[in-house]
């Protein structure tokens, strides 16, 4: 596969007719003359229009999803005139945009930010495509694209890489500049793509100001100043992504229509919240018409499948999750978390779960989702200490999943997690009272692109009580890159050697990344460290 040079996207911000695109030496100037003639409105900008990128996501065998906001003012709600702008928007074969395949004109409105979510239908399966959007006399900078194979032709190779927790306040994003240079199909973003609290004096770069959101507008304001970084965007222009959320899209360790915090957060305040949260995540994320928020629900638990190789299984966790037992936090299990009405997913998704398994002809099947899966013990001697956030506290919920895995036997399943700012390979067993019971499933931990690990310490010396744990780093942020064929699958830690486990994770924007360690999976399901 032709490398596109997205190191020239990290200029976005300039007026995109001063700026050399891709490979080839087309000005903005020229690109514009390959749009449509048809006469529409001209808005004027205060700024460039596109400062927050373009983005792909959602790919299928003949479309995929393209992406972009209009916004010249992006910290101060857009900055855009509360009136419909139309968007130009062009799909081509080649780089240069020179052999367009199709194109059309979407509104861009003020109910959902004048951002535009495209969905390009008639393209041809797994190939690689150009896009770019227009409007007046301004053009966006250009992205790329790939759509999934036929669900039932034979895929020989896949390469993804996925990431979680990109705290603006914990450092830079130098583990986006490293991923934006990979060969890979997809991203695949686990979670806490924004932080809700509010700024910290000791941040190592501005913070928009604001304080911790509540409404429409500061939530459009904080994922605006997480989509003005370029090494970001250029990762985003790079490949089409599968996004889901965690927590801190919304509040920290919500849970349904519950806040973190009930007692201080009322229900009504916090239901508003929610909305506004939704909204704004799916203003800013490149996904399809069915996600719109529709009142309080956002659908975001979907399938999408790459030949027969891969089908990944993407969960939500907290939409529709009942309330964390026992108070939250780490302690004691209390009766709660062994309830069987206790749920993770809720009980629709989870049957949705379970018939996608059942019925799956890919050879590897991914269950994306947020938190650690895998039991940890974090009490040091005879006693018991869990994370009851993670699916530790649900624990029938995550008995059900593993033991239909179990019974079932979907080919080679693999659960990917985000949310623990930290690098984990362990076995899931039928039995984690049980050491030697059987190992049902791998599940690979990724760490975080930036945010912090401060329970590094607290984890690395309760690791010898839960010696399902076959790899843990703490110290390290990055993210996981995945290769896959028909006979092995293998996870690289690509990790930045310069970061530490507390405060400032990282402080060059530039840094490299490094391969710490990889694992592999046979086809048969057994974890094997190279």
């Amino acid at each position: 596969m032709q490398n596109f040079n997205f190191e020239r996207l990290l200029s976005s911000r300039l007026r995109r007719r001063q700026v050399l695109i891709g490979t080839g030496a087309l000005t903005g100037l020229a690109i514009a003359n390959q749009w449509s003639n048809k006469v529409l409105a001209q808005p004027r900008f205060s700024n460039y229009p596109f400062s927050l990128g373009v983005a792909s996501g959602e790919p299928l065998p003949d479309n995929v999803v393209l992406w972009t906001r209009l916004a010249p003012d992006p910290l101060n709600g857009g900055g855009m005139p509360q009136y419909n702008v139309p968007v130009q928007w062009q799909v081509a074969s080649d780089e240069k945009m020179r052999q367009v395949v199709r194109s059309g004109t979407q509104m861009a409105t003020p109910e959902f930010g004048h951002s535009v979510h495209v969905e390009v239908q008639g393209l041809q399966p797994a190939r690689w495509y150009w896009y770019q959007f227009r409007v007046g006399n301004e053009v966006s900078p250009i992205g790329r694209t790939r759509t999934a194979p036929n669900p039932r032709d034979r895929v020989n190779r896949f390469r993804f890489a996925f990431a979680s927790c990109q705290n603006w306040q914990s450092g830079y994003y130098a583990a986006y500049k490293n991923m934006a240079q990979e060969d890979l199909d997809l991203v695949v973003h686990l979670g806490d793509y924004i932080y809700e609290g509010a700024p910290s004096t000791t941040a190592p770069r501005s913070h928009d100001g604001n304080g911790e959101p509540f409404t429409l507008q500061e939530y459009r304001n904080r994922h605006a100043l997480y989509k003005t970084d370029p090494h970001l965007q250029a990762t985003h222009a790079a490949f089409p992504w599968l996004v889901t959320w965690d927590d801190h899209e919304v509040d920290n360790n919500w849970a349904d229509e519950i806040p973190q915090d009930p007692e201080v957060q009322s229900r009504s305040v916090f239901l508003a919240r929610r909305v506004a949260a939704f909204q704004a995540y799916y203003e800013h994320m490149p996904l399809r018409d069915f996600s719109k928020p529709r009142g309080l629900d956002l659908q975001l638990y979907r399938r999408l499948t790459f030949g027969d190789l891969v089908e990944f299984n993407v969960l939500d966790t907290r939409q529709y999750r009942t309330n964390q037992p026992c108070g939250d936090g780490r302690k004691p299990r209390c009766t709660e978390a062994t309830d069987p009405t206790a749920t993770m997913t809720g009980s629709e998704q989870e049957r949705w779960l379970f018939e996608g398994l059942d019925r799956s002809g890919a050879r590897w099947n991914v269950i994306a989702q947020q938190t650690i899966m895998a039991q940890f013990d974090y009490d040091t001697g005879a006693g018991e200490v869990f994370n009851l956030d993670q699916w530790d506290g649900y624990v029938a919920s995550r008995n059900r999943i593993l033991g239909f895995i179990q019974q079932r036997r979907p080919s080679n399943p693999v659960v990917i997690t985000g949310d623990w700012h930290s690098s984990w390979v362990n076995d899931l067993k039928a039995n984690f009272d049980d050491p030697n019971s059987q190992t049902v499933a791998t599940e690979f931990v990724g760490t975080s692109i930036s945010s912090s690990c401060p329970w590094t310490f607290d984890v690395e010396a309760a690791l010898p009580q839960n010696p399902w744990v076959k790899y843990f780093n703490g110290r390290l942020r990055g993210y996981v890159r995945c290769d896959l064929n028909r006979e092995r699958w293998r996870t690289d830690y690509r990790l930045l050697p310069q970061s530490q486990p507390t405060g400032i994770t990282v402080s060059d924007p530039n840094a490299p990344v490094i391969t710490a360690v990889s694992f592999e999976l046979p086809n048969q399901g057994v974890v094997a460290k190279v």
